[in-house]
């Protein structure tokens, strides 16, 4: 079955960094479309950066603009989140999310299109 693990969370100070990884199996990895979502307590799970298949594609949220990179290794099965100049705001659990690539046009900020989630990773950061 498809399984997608996050790792890489923890405690930071803001304007400290840190780099979340996804690793994913039980599915052809370079087929899918990959994305990282947050959700902090009380609000809406929410969009943060998606990468296309072939990682020549990258979209993300404006509120990471800048700070935060997507990445992504298919030899690897492994999606990356760099995550620079952190701020308390960013605190949430951080989720990594997969949609077949023939769904979607490059990539999608929607987290009904995703097919498959992982468990979730916390991040927060401290003021």
């Amino acid at each position: 079955q498809v399984q997608l693990v996050e790792s890489g969370g923890g405690l930071v100070q803001a304007g400290g960094s840190l780099n979340l990884s996804c690793a994913a199996s039980g599915l052809t990895f370079s087929s899918y479309v990959m994305g990282w979502f947050r959700q902090a307590p009380g609000k809406e799970r929410e969009f943060v950066a998606a990468i296309s298949w072939n990682g020549g594609n990258t979209y993300y949220t404006d509120s990471v603009k800048g700070r935060f990179t997507i990445s992504r290794d298919n030899a690897k099965n492994t999606v990356y989140l760099q995550m620079n100049s952190l701020k308390p705001e960013d605190t949430a659990v951080y989720y990594c999310a997969a949609v077949l690539r023939s769904k979607v046009v490059l990539t999608t900020t929607q987290k009904t299109h995703y097919d498959f989630w992982g468990q979730g990773t916390q991040v927060t950061v401290s003021s």
